[in-house]
């Protein structure tokens, strides 16, 4: 099995927003907590950075997921495949892990860019492919379309937002999910359940929320600029959340708080 489905690779290390010194040095703690999975994108603006930090560490590609994600804007037979060579320059690899649709087209067909990203994968630039910001029907209707395994939907997942949808999406499928926005940009540290359950544990509030989203079955992917939070974020496998603090945690679900709204991102698709 390749390493981006092993157990440590679950627990990924997001770099949206950071550039310069922030990034560099960010990776350089993860790298040294533990973290083989880095998720970056075209979309970022930082995957030259991203690239040369993980070239310069201490770990070799071998053992590095590594994640980018294609910009809709790329989606065009002519376009797809140069941006994807591009994106491999500047991260300093012949490949990329995981390649990932960033969006669905705008107001569009989702075939031709799922084919696109067959074809990378099939000319060797990807070693696995997968989808982001896709809805349930979105979900079904990809896996009739590429011949080739989708191994993630990255969607916006945390305690705040019921996804439900998309997890039966994702049994029916078996396309698993990821997270970004894992505590919904700090908007979970509002509500003391999550300090309460962790006192119980030893555990933050922040541990809490990561540990509830991996025991959905969802794979991880945290971003902190301070070093006692990577490391924390990525202590999470010495405790399990019980049958009983896991559903106080999904009964918050219902506060619906989504932060990828179509107000804020106007080509988001029509949300579950």
């Amino acid at each position: 099995m390749n390493i981006c489905f092993q157990n440590t690779y679950q627990r990924g290390f997001g770099t949206y927003p950071l550039k310069g010194d922030a990034l560099k040095d960010a990776i350089a703690t993860a790298l040294d907590a533990g973290y083989r999975a880095f998720d970056t994108a075209q979309m970022y603006g930082n995957e030259a950075e991203t690239g040369a930090a993980l070239a310069e560490g201490p770990v070799p590609r071998a053992d590095l997921c590594l994640t980018t994600k294609v910009h809709p804007d790329q989606f065009g037979e002519a376009a797809f495949l140069p941006s994807v060579e591009a994106s491999l320059t500047a991260l300093r690899t012949d490949y990329v892990d995981i390649l990932l649709l960033h969006w669905p087209p705008i107001g569009g067909d989702i075939a031709p860019s799922l084919r696109l990203l067959q074809k990378a994968r099939d000319l060797g630039l990807a070693r696995h492919i997968g989808v982001s910001n896709y809805t349930a029907q979105m979900m079904r209707d990809a896996k009739a379309i590429v011949d080739a395994p989708l191994v993630t939907n990255q969607v916006e997942f945390h305690p705040l937002l019921n996804q439900d949808r998309l997890l039966q999406a994702a049994a029916e499928t078996g396309i698993p999910l990821s997270s970004y926005s894992s505590v919904a940009r700090g908007e979970v540290f509002k509500y003391p359940l999550f300090a309460e359950i962790g006192a119980g544990y030893g555990k933050s509030a922040a541990q809490v929320v990561l540990r509830w989203i991996l025991q959905k079955g969802v794979s991880l992917n945290t971003m902190s600029t301070k070093p006692e939070n990577i490391r924390a974020n990525f202590d999470l496998m010495d405790f399990t959340l019980s049958s009983v603090d896991m559903a106080r945690i999904d009964a918050m679900t219902q506060t619906g708080y989504r932060i990828v709204s179509k107000g804020l991102v106007p080509w988001a698709p029509d949300w579950d």
